[in-house]
């Protein structure tokens, strides 16, 4: 018996760790070589308790989900106490798969926000408010498209008791804002910052320069555990932090006159759908859907 457990020790005290309620959560580094997974430090290693914090309501209810020809995220946060939600970034295309989720889940859908004026499908808000009675929309100020609400830096999206705050990082568009958790654990990113990447510069009012201190300036500064969950991906890959785009991304790493010549010479096609999704994103995506 004595050998059983403690062979179950190194398990007992992961899961013990994954119970705190505490915002964040070293795994000690007495807990056995076992669970090593890699070279970096056990000590350093950062666990996240969403499951256990998102039961007692510390942490809204998350849910990332995707549309395969556009590579778009769309992002579903909603608090569990008041029923109220937050869609980021809606697809036309996927609208009854977002809508049938929403009514699963009994969430009650407040704003639908786009993280700018997209070039490449078109926005499903429209719709939603269509079908939806009282849902706002909601963009940028300097995108240039109609909504509800119009966006401005440090405005707040609330949803019962959890809020997103607006950050303007332009660049990609004038209109590109990031929206980023209450507690500052998630930042949406739109097509700002990509998973070791960003959103190109050569068409709407892309400015390499301004993409470059919206980064530094309002992203980079949030904590290196936040997470990145930006408006694409074309990779498979779900998400990222500020901590590993500071060190590995192969573009924000370099001085800005180098990232200036990056993204100058990237020569990428047209977006396929451009002429047809800026239009209609302008006017809340109804434009001759």
């Amino acid at each position: 018996m004595c050998s059983i457990v403690n062979r179950l020790k190194p398990a007992l005290a992961y899961t013990l760790c994954l119970q705190t309620t505490g915002h964040l959560r070293k795994v000690p580094a007495h807990i056995g070589p076992g669970l090593r997974a890699s070279k970096q430090p056990l000590e350093s290693v950062i666990i996240r308790p969403y499951c256990a914090r998102m039961e007692l309501g510390k942490l809204p209810f998350f849910r990332q989900l995707f549309e395969s020809v556009s590579s778009t995220y769309t992002y579903l946060l909603a608090d569990t106490e008041s029923r109220e939600a937050v869609l980021i970034d809606p697809v036309l295309e996927t609208v009854d798969r977002d809508l049938k989720l929403i009514e699963e889940l009994g969430f009650n859908l407040k704003v639908a926000v786009n993280t700018h004026c997209h070039a490449d499908h078109i926005t499903g808000t429209g719709q939603l408010k269509n079908r939806l009675f009282g849902m706002k929309s909601a963009i940028s100020k300097h995108s240039g498209a109609s909504a509800d609400i119009l966006l401005s830096e440090g405005d707040k999206i609330s949803f019962g008791k959890h809020y997103l705050t607006v950050r303007e990082t332009p660049g990609h568009t004038d209109g590109c804002v990031t929206l980023v958790t209450g507690d500052q654990s998630m930042a949406f990113t739109g097509d700002t910052l990509l998973i070791r990447g960003c959103g190109r510069t050569d068409f709407q009012q892309g400015c390499c320069r301004r993409l470059y201190e919206s980064i530094h300036q309002k992203i980079f500064t949030l904590p290196p555990q936040c997470l990145v969950f930006p408006a694409h991906d074309y990779k498979g890959q779900t998400a990222s932090t500020v901590g590993e785009e500071r060190r590995f991304n192969p573009r924000l790493t370099k001085s800005v006159e180098e990232f200036v010549d990056i993204m100058t010479n990237l020569k990428l096609p047209k977006p396929a759908k451009i002429d047809i999704a800026v239009p209609a994103n302008l006017v809340c995506g109804l434009h001759e859907v």
